[in-house]
């Protein structure tokens, strides 16, 4: 850490004296310093775009917190000022980091599950009317840009998304339907992938327990992750295959529970945002591969932008470039 940056003087003053550099209260005159090479950006959302594409002007690498951005139009000058600097451009997406979720992604690029045929996530929190009165940006579509899609979902979305693939067609529903906010504090949908398989989503702040659910169904194998734990399950026969092959009225395919293949952590690794971070660091010094690259940030805004124009119009939205899966 080599200096800090907020618009708020007397915060910016005790951040940089707790941690010994240099403060400022203007981006643009620490970008133009000289004594950083990289920045963190973790400001209310809007923000995050003309930060980044300021930083890439100014020859700095980018790391920015969740979500990418607001618009699906930042998110694309965002990406263009990043390839016109060749700078490093990254995102904190951590739970990329966990080794249960990167378990669940290498099954599915090795075909473990076969053909993705459903999709399903559930990513349920509890937030009170005193944590969206904590902040005058929170819950506003001027300061926030959203509600519960854009700040507690898009560590989920871009899991989801990272596991099954982008839809290219959902039909949303988007209400306010506990708290005194302007924005959605619950999102449901259907989710249509182009290989003809269907999802479903929900997501709110209205719930207890906490629960986070992701479910990748395919045609030899099914994959869930339940708060941060992984099972896999392995079919004997191809769903496809033994559906018209056999002449048993009442056959049935075996599913077979199995250990999946998850590689633990090295005790002295680091998790989650740090693990990001050093990461990030690392790509910027030897060019180590992004965990979770500023460009793949893209897919969670498309989606969030698709859910809430579907919710408010009342209509199916389709993504452009939804990929369908890995």
């Amino acid at each position: 850490l080599t200096a800090v940056c907020d618009t708020d003087a007397a915060r910016a003053q005790e951040i940089g004296e707790q941690y010994g550099v240099p403060f400022f209260t203007e981006p643009d005159a620490m970008f133009a310093s000289g004594l950083v090479d990289a920045i963190l950006i973790a400001t209310p959302h809007y923000f995050h775009a003309p930060l980044a594409i300021a930083a890439f002007q100014h020859g700095l690498h980018v790391l920015t917190e969740k979500p990418l951005c607001v618009t699906v139009s930042d998110a694309d000058r965002m990406i263009a000022a990043a390839r016109q600097s060749g700078k490093k451009f990254a995102i904190m997406y951590q739970m990329r980091t966990r080794p249960e979720n990167r378990a669940a992604r290498r099954l599915i690029e090795e075909g473990a599950i076969g053909e993705i045929r459903r999709t399903l996530l559930i990513t349920a929190w509890y937030r009170t009317q005193a944590y969206y009165d904590s902040g005058g940006w929170r819950a506003t579509w001027a300061g926030e840009g959203g509600g519960v899609l854009i700040n507690q979902a898009p560590h989920y979305l871009d899991l989801f998304q990272w596991l099954g693939g982008l839809p290219t067609r959902v039909q949303a529903q988007v209400r306010t339907r506990l708290h005194e906010i302007e924005v959605e504090d619950e999102a449901f949908a259907l989710l249509e992938y182009p290989n003809g398989a269907h999802g479903y989503l929900y997501a709110t702040t209205n719930e207890v327990p906490d629960e986070n659910a992701i479910e990748i169904c395919g045609d030899r194998g099914k994959l869930c992750l339940y708060n941060g734990k992984l099972e896999f399950w392995r079919f004997e026969h191809s769903i496809r295959q033994f559906t018209f092959e056999t002449d048993q009225m009442w056959g049935a395919i075996r599913a077979e529970r199995v250990e999946a293949p998850i590689e633990p952590l090295p005790e002295d690794a680091l998790r989650d945002h740090p693990a990001i971070i050093q990461n990030f660091a690392r790509s910027i010094l030897y060019d180590e591969p992004l965990i979770a690259p500023g460009e793949e940030g893209l897919a969670v805004v498309e989606l969030i932008n698709a859910l809430i124009l579907s919710g408010k119009r009342e209509i199916p939205v389709s993504i452009p470039r939804g990929s369908g899966g890995l």
